[in-house]
């Protein structure tokens, strides 16, 4: 979820919106005049697997509704 806030609210709740940003993992928006201008996110290593965030992503699937792979003379 992304909470958006502005310049002089972000100015006086620094600390306390930090804290939001880590415990949460929420995303911080701040604005300058309604417009978006710096986003505040949880650091994320850019070497995890791409993989590993599709890991557990399928709650359920069921075999006997899915349809066949098709071949390549198929798919022509």
């Amino acid at each position: 979820m992304e909470k958006r806030v502005s310049k002089a609210i972000f100015k006086s709740r620094a600390c306390e919106l930090f804290r939001l940003v880590e415990t949460l993992g929420e995303t911080v928006v701040v604005t300058d005049r309604g417009h978006p201008t710096i986003e505040i996110r949880p650091y994320r290593s850019k070497q995890e697997n791409p993989l590993e965030l599709l890991r557990s992503s399928i709650i359920h699937f069921n075999l006997s509704n899915a349809s066949a792979p098709l071949t390549a003379a198929q798919e022509e």
